[in-house]
């Protein structure tokens, strides 16, 4: 039976936080809050568990989730590659609502499903997911509902989605209903958003030269992107996928 803990509750935080990190370490799945929408989450580095994640979505390994992290020097682990750019962003934009889809790091024991050899990495702006993130180390997160539905916004919609699927539901009450994050695909050349969201293509563009919005082509068509179409990411999957 899935079991309820509110993190609103200094008087019990500490031991909710040690708890949900026992669950990740056993490969169980979580529901956690996060600055965006509510997520679900499993260890990144399990593949039962990234597999289970998917499964609760009803989802396949084309559509992978994207990992949070705690510490932006963590993205330094798990992404080869990462430019002048990249760090730009990570600096301006973390913790926040922005998806950073980069160059995996092959070295890495994981399997998040079909990514094309990236991943997609945020920081969210949430203190009680940090909480969580820095017990556990980077999860695989999805956002909180069944594949085709709404993000949930409260941990009611997450449990009336996702049921007996989730071991630990972690309540923080109503997200903040911004919905989910910007993507932006640092892999393609040039760069592009392949998914717009609270933080906009000009904030981004201030950082990336040649950065392309949504839907929008490179001007040399002999120059295709290496990226996905605008609704999809390398790493990603659907727009819905990550808290």
């Amino acid at each position: 039976m899935s079991r309820h803990y509110d993190l609103r509750s200094s008087e019990v935080h500490d031991l909710v936080i040690a708890e949900a990190a026992r669950v990740i370490e056993d490969g169980k799945l979580i529901v956690l809050p996060t600055d965006t929408v509510y997520g679900v989450a499993a260890d990144a580095f399990s593949p039962e568990a990234v597999e289970r994640l998917l499964e609760a979505k009803g989802r396949d390994r084309t559509m992978p989730p994207p990992v949070l992290i705690a510490r932006p020097e963590t993205l330094m682990g798990i992404a080869e590659g990462v430019d002048a750019a990249t760090m730009a962003l990570t600096a301006e934009f973390w913790p926040g609502a922005l998806t950073i889809i980069c160059r995996a790091q092959p070295m890495l024991d994981w399997d998040l499903g079909d990514t094309h050899g990236t991943v997609a990495v945020r920081m969210p702006d949430h203190e009680p997911a940090l909480d969580v993130l820095r017990r556990t180390g980077p999860l695989a997160v999805s956002s909180a509902n069944a594949h085709g539905q709404p993000a949930a916004l409260t941990v009611e919609d997450a449990e009336q989605m996702l049921g007996e699927n989730i071991e630990v539901y972690l309540d923080s009450g109503a997200a903040a209903g911004q919905g989910a994050s910007t993507i932006i695909d640092m892999t393609a050349q040039p760069p592009r958003v392949v998914r717009s969201g609270p933080i906009s293509y000009a904030a981004l563009a201030e950082h990336v030269p040649n950065l392309l919005d949504v839907g929008q082509e490179p001007e040399d068509p002999e120059v295709p992107a290496e990226g996905a179409a605008a609704d999809e990411a390398p790493a990603s999957g659907e727009a819905d996928r990550d808290g």
